[in-house]
This record gives structure tokens, sequence and C-alpha cells, in this order.
């Protein structure tokens, strides 16, 4: 349940999608920039939400990435992702190329991984 309420909260899935997306550190203003420009102190609470879970957390003072657990949520919702996939296909929307190369791009960084 706690899992569920983190995922859960206003822009929390949004944040892990972009910090995923990126593929590498990005700066808090890039972020909120890729969010749509969301206030900073959403983002700011998210960005401590995912740290104190152990998803997210920072390089700098001004830069975060996914830790592996956080990669490894991305990897447990794929099966989320490809169901959302056929949905949007079947409501006559796609954007099946992008999250498609984002994700392998995903699976290819953790194969690596030691």
């Amino acid at each position: 349940m706690a899992a569920l309420d983190l995922l859960g909260r206003r822009w929390t899935l949004r944040v892990i999608w972009e910090l995923h997306r990126h593929g590498a550190p990005i700066g808090f203003r890039e972020l909120q920039r890729r969010c749509d420009d969301m206030s900073s102190s959403v983002l700011s609470a998210r960005l401590k939400d995912l740290r104190t879970a152990g998803l997210a957390t920072p390089t700098s003072e001004s830069a975060w990435h996914l830790t592996a657990l956080g990669d490894d949520l991305v990897m447990a919702l794929r099966p989320l992702l490809d169901w959302s996939q056929t949905w949007a296909e079947c409501q006559g929307v796609g954007e099946e190329p992008a999250l498609d190369r984002a994700t392998k791009s995903s699976n290819s960084r953790s194969q690596n991984r030691p």
C-alpha cells in the first residue's frame, strides 16, 4: 500500500518517467521543463519523496537520476506500459515509437549494470 500511495501522488509517475527517459542525470530546471513546467514546490516535494523511497538521488545540488531500484520500478511497470499502448491504439492514439526507444535504452543500460 505504501508503494501505491507514493506512485499515486500527483506528478510522481511523470517525474519517474522523465528521469528514466532522459537516461542521464538531469538538472532541476530541465526536469521541471520536461514536466510541463510544474511548480518548483511540487517538483521539490516529489523529488524528496522519491529520494526518501530510494528511487531517485541527486548527483549534485541540482542533478537527479534514478537509482537501480528506480530503474527496477520502471521495468516492473513495463507490462502496464505495454497495456497502455494497446489501449491507446484501440483509442486511435499512439506514441509507441518514443516509448519503445526509451524502454529499450533502459534495458540495455540495466543489462550493463554490475
